[in-house]
């Protein structure tokens, strides 16, 4: 069995003439006008939330250290939400991506902590390892057809297991410092965590928007029998997802090792909710209703300040977990709405578009 898409759009209940009248066409409208109003609302979020903290905190949000803090700790996030959006692409769910960079993480801490390994050999073998995962859950998804939901969520317990056994549950660190300079040093006052972000974000962007990979990994997540029949190889699309995705958690993997220095057993599941969040919220923005490298930017950006500023107000870590839950929910509900109400404006403008043709 395969796992169903995790499209964000569904079939609207509306008769095919679009009946409802006047009245309901112009309420259609207007939603459908606020709805495209609403492709750039993360944005104008962002700077609310900048504005609301800046004078809520004026001794400490609003400062280069917040900002710079911001971009750092967001780095290793947004790296593990573009593999996710790989996935998701093509319709499909990777829940051990987090547990993956968590053993990622720890691999790469034992191998050059306890073993004396240098950091060129043990960043490498890392990547290999959470490459190896990738191939392990595209095998049970693609080839083997199980749900992607059960597999990976399997997949994530395994991991979580191997992480505990290599670590035996203690912190493993510090790393050699020159290893820690990888993601900890500065350029033009950014950190280099972040530069890397931005180059793995416009590749991102550039393979999934601008290139027939692209197209029909969407295509895939669409309608995969369709792409199917139209000559696409769905299995190789899918398989490659997942490895894909977990080559970005690797790399995100050993990016939180340099950046932090030392390592926790339970590292990889602080990530799940996040990276999941932001790809999510990101469908409302710029290409609504589709997931897309320029709305999960904005998505994560936007819980970021949020976090951050409740953060630096004296909040407790459990309402932060609360507001990335609450976006979670309030983008896909957004998101469904949204396309419940698109096919329903255009049965109507059909509709009367052939009744202005039958009057005229």
């Amino acid at each position: 069995m395969t796992s169903e898409s995790p499209t964000l759009t569904t079939e609207s209940t509306a008769s095919p003439d679009g009946g409802g009248g006047p009245r309901e066409t112009r309420l259609l409208r207007l939603v459908a006008a606020r709805l495209q109003m609403a492709r750039y609302s993360g944005l104008l979020l962002c700077a609310a939330l900048i504005v609301f903290f800046s004078l809520q905190l004026p001794e400490t949000f609003p400062t280069r250290a917040t900002f710079v803090g911001i971009a750092g700790d967001q780095s290793v996030t947004l790296i593990l939400a573009l593999g996710l959006l790989v996935t998701l692409a093509v319709g499909q769910f990777d829940l051990s991506a987090a547990q993956n960079l968590g053993m990622s993480a720890m691999i790469c801490g034992v191998l050059m902590v306890h073993h004396d390994v240098s950091p060129g050999v043990a960043v490498l073998v890392t990547l290999l390892i959470g490459l190896l995962v990738g191939v392990v859950n595209a095998i049970f998804v693609a080839v083997i057809g199980i749900d992607s939901l059960i597999a990976t969520l399997g997949t994530s317990s395994v991991l979580l297991a191997v992480t505990g056994q290599v670590s035996d549950y203690q912190f493993v660190g510090p790393v050699p410092s020159g290893f820690q300079d990888v993601a900890n040093h500065e350029i033009l006052g950014v950190p280099s965590v972040a530069l890397y972000a931005v180059v793995l974000c416009v590749l991102a962007w550039y393979v999934l928007e601008h290139t027939p990979v692209g197209r029909r990994a969407f295509a895939v997540g669409a309608n995969p029998d369709a792409s199917r029949l139209a000559g696409v190889r769905t299995v190789r699309y899918i398989a490659g997802s997942f490895v894909v995705t977990s080559l970005f958690a690797a790399i995100a993997g050993v990016l939180v090792t340099s950046k932090i220095g030392n390592v926790a057993p339970t590292l990889g599941p602080a990530y799940l909710l996040p990276s999941f969040a932001a790809c999510f919220l990101g469908t409302t923005q710029l290409k609504q209703g589709r997931f897309n490298v320029g709305g999960t930017v904005i998505a994560l950006l936007l819980l970021a300040i949020g976090v951050k500023g409740l953060q630096l107000n004296g909040n407790q870590l459990w309402v932060t977990d609360l507001f990335n839950g609450a976006a979670l929910l309030a983008a896909v509900s957004a998101a469904l709405l949204s396309g419940r109400l698109r096919p329903k404006l255009r049965r109507r403008r059909r509709a009367d578009r052939a009744e202005a043709a039958r009057a005229g």
